[in-house]
């Protein structure tokens, strides 16, 4: 393959390799690699199926095209490759094609029901008969046994969402992008922390703005950047600007989001009637624990009757707290003060600065007391390897920017290699805003007498940079963010099935976020946090007294935080579910009407969160009518919590219960069957509300 090398299966990926003018060759010959292979099922007759030649056939037959178009988008979410982004959207529509055509094929799919339907099927495994049913149960939920006429419009729905989504997701990033915002005025600085200021000060200099004997300061909408002005400035027009431009993502011009949001909905409304679906939400989670778009909302409403008075209690009191501290009227707040006065209010009521804990938490530092919880619980051991941009060198692994990190990931007890990861920590012209983890290779424990396969991984944020000569000092919520991801990443890197479409995240949608909730749960236990809260100077602990006024104030406002995210998943599932009854709504009106009791009343109204909400709009699927989950993983991860604070929350047993039953298992059984297997009984909602002071 090194003649196309998106498509090249080397374990350690050529980054530099990986450039513009490769794509279309290579991602047509992934193209063409598969449909030979996809002929060969084509062609088979009722007496030659066999279980290889046909279920096991068809999960590889598309290995090498899925693996370049995972590296070809991935590579335009990190960074700035000279005509990566065109090139992607040449061969987006071919690919598209591709991948909706294969549940369409009546050949296809006659190969797979004639072995499914055969005396031979009777006697596969349980887990090859799962993969057979899991796989047919994903042809007819995709259109398998539709007329040709609707199997046709199905498949061009499918190429319209990839280049719409497509196209809202550089909206996102090109809006988010065109923004700054240089100080020259020190004093508009007040009220922010010492090294926001001077990251600031750094990137004007290095942007080319001001200099040391006149210095300038420059913000953008990247989360730390703008996230502190937000939060801690004193100059309120300071923050109405910084609020002006994030309300320009996927707002203005070129880039506004406002008809692809309403063609996204109504092409996913017809391919969902297409398929013999009321809607989009029953058409997605049919095959995930909640069933249907009902149930989720029955869910969402639950929790929202039982977090609603704690939210109004919460804003009747931070309104009250202003007019105090302002000596005036309780009025309704602006945009862009809410995050100012609930933090004065926090220092107040609490006397915690959340920012003191900033020193304890170096990135380096994190990460290395996030490989020893994990490696003591889970029984793994995770070494860094040296890592080399733009070029090869022996023994040093390819990277796709200066700052990613790589690692591998080793069995404690076997000493196997099981997997590997990239991470990628810091904001830049180009990257999508946020934080994700990512497959790149889904890999295979040890079968007839081969080695194990292992797996590839990567993990990516937008955290606080490097000051000087200082280490990146993440805040609390930063640290949160990167347990969570490295749940993902777990989740992926210790699945041992035999069969990847079954293997690590392969589970349904709102199981998936377990893993990466319940790795949060270590930023807030003392015995956990000793082992990586560490001041980057003198090494000491976070002190006592800072750690009790931690937690005491980790549940100030949890009514607000929780209503805000199932806002997100109200707001999410009302769309999905009854588009039509706002068709040519204004969106921002259409928002208002929806979340009537899920928002925060405010004096001047934001713009949509729509226009950028890139969990719902940029994949035909992406977490449309799935938002949900994250409150529905909450209740599992808060509940399964309690059995590491009965056992020890360091306790190697229990990790390696939850590594067994839970991380390993990947979907080989029925999601709730794995919750059963690690608890011995069905979730409970009461510790989700202990734990956020709402019972």
């Amino acid at each position: 393959m090194t003649t196309h090398p998106f498509l090249s299966d080397d374990y350690h990926i050529r980054w530099s390799t990986l450039t513009s003018d490769c794509v279309e060759n290579d991602i047509r010959e992934g193209i063409a690699l598969a449909d030979a292979r996809l002929n060969i099922i084509r062609g088979l007759t009722s007496d030659d199926v066999t279980f290889e030649n046909t279920f096991l056939a068809l999960e590889s037959a598309s290995e090498e095209l899925s693996r370049g178009w995972g590296r070809l988008n991935h590579l335009d979410s990190v960074s700035e490759v000279e005509g990566l982004r065109d090139a992607l959207n040449v061969v987006l529509p071919e690919v598209s094609a591709f991948y909706s055509s294969i549940s369409l094929d009546a050949e296809i799919w006659a190969s797979l029901r004639a072995f499914r339907d055969s005396e031979a099927a009777s006697g596969l495994s349980d887990l090859e008969k799962r993969f057979v049913a899991e796989t047919c149960e994903d042809f007819v939920a995709s259109g398998a046994d539709l007329d040709d006429e609707k199997k046709a419009r199905v498949a061009e729905i499918d190429a319209e969402l990839s280049a719409i989504t497509q196209k809202f997701s550089e909206n996102v990033v090109d809006s988010t992008d065109d923004w700054e915002l240089v100080v020259t005025d020190s004093t508009r600085l007040s009220g922010l922390p010492d090294m926001v200021k001077e990251g600031a000060r750094l990137n004007a200099l290095e942007k080319g703005f001001g200099s040391d004997e006149d210095p300038k300061w420059r913000f953008t909408l990247q989360y730390p950047s703008m996230g502190p002005v937000m939060q801690f400035a004193d100059d309120a027009s300071l923050r109405k600007e910084i609020w002006e431009g994030m309300s320009q993502i996927g707002n203005k011009g070129e880039w506004a989001n406002q008809d692809l949001i309403w063609q996204i909905l109504d092409l996913r409304q017809e391919k969902a009637e297409l398929l013999g679906k009321e809607n989009f939400p029953d058409m997605i989670l049919e095959n995930r624990m909640a069933k249907s778009g009902q149930s989720a909302v029955d869910f969402t409403e639950k929790l929202h009757a039982l977090v609603e008075p704690h939210f109004q209690r919460d804003q009747d009191e931070l309104k009250r707290y202003v007019a105090t501290k302002t000596g005036s009227e309780v009025r309704l707040l602006e945009p862009w003060e809410t995050s100012y006065w609930v933090e004065k209010r926090r220092k107040d009521e609490y006397d915690f600065d959340g920012e003191l804990l900033r020193p304890y938490f170096s990135v380096d530092q994190v990460m290395a007391g996030m490989f020893d919880i994990s490696s003591k619980i889970f029984g793994i051991r995770i070494e860094q390897r040296e890592t080399v941009y733009g070029e090869d060198k022996e023994g040093a692994v390819q990277v796709w920017h200066e700052d990613c990190l790589y690692y591998d990931v080793f069995d404690s007890e076997s000493d196997e290699l099981l997997g590997s990861f990239y991470a990628d920590w810091h904001p830049r012209p180009g990257k999508r805003g946020g934080a994700w983890m990512n497959t790149l290779k889904t890999g295979l424990p040890p079968i007839d007498g081969n080695g194990r396969d292992p797996h590839i991984a990567l993990m990516v944020g937008n955290m606080t940079k490097p000051v000087g000569d200082e280490p990146a000092l993440l805040d609390h919520r930063e640290v949160e963010t990167v347990f969570h991801e490295f749940g993902h990443l777990l989740h992926h890197l210790l699945g041992d099935v035999e069969i990847k479409s079954l293997s690590s995240m392969n589970v349904p949608w709102d199981f998936v976020e377990l893993p990466s909730q319940i790795m949060e749960n270590f930023c807030w236990d003392r015995e956990s946090l000793d082992l990586f809260a560490k001041h980057y100077e003198s090494g000491e602990l976070i002190p006592d007294a800072l750690f009790d006024k931690m937690v005491a104030a980790r549940n100030y406002m949890s009514g607000s935080a929780y209503m805000s995210q199932l806002a997100m998943g109200k707001l999410d599932l009302e769309i999905h579910l009854n588009g039509a009854r706002y068709k040519g709504m204004d969106l921002q009106e259409m928002e208002r009407v929806i979340l009537e009791r899920y928002k925060t009343e405010l004096a001047t109204e934001s713009p949509s969160v729509l226009l950028k909400f890139n969990h719902l709009f940029s994949g035909a699927v992406a977490y449309a009518s799935g938002y949900y989950s994250y409150k529905w993983a909450e209740v599992l991860d808060a509940d399964a919590f309690t059995r590491f604070q009965e056992e020890g929350v360091l306790n190697p047993e229990t990790g390696k219960s939850f590594r067994d039953e839970i991380l390993r298992a990947g979907n080989s059984r029925p999601a709730d069957e794995s919750y059963r297997a690690f608890m011995g009984r069905d979730p409970e909602l009461g510790p989700l509300l202990a734990r956020a002071g709402l019972n």
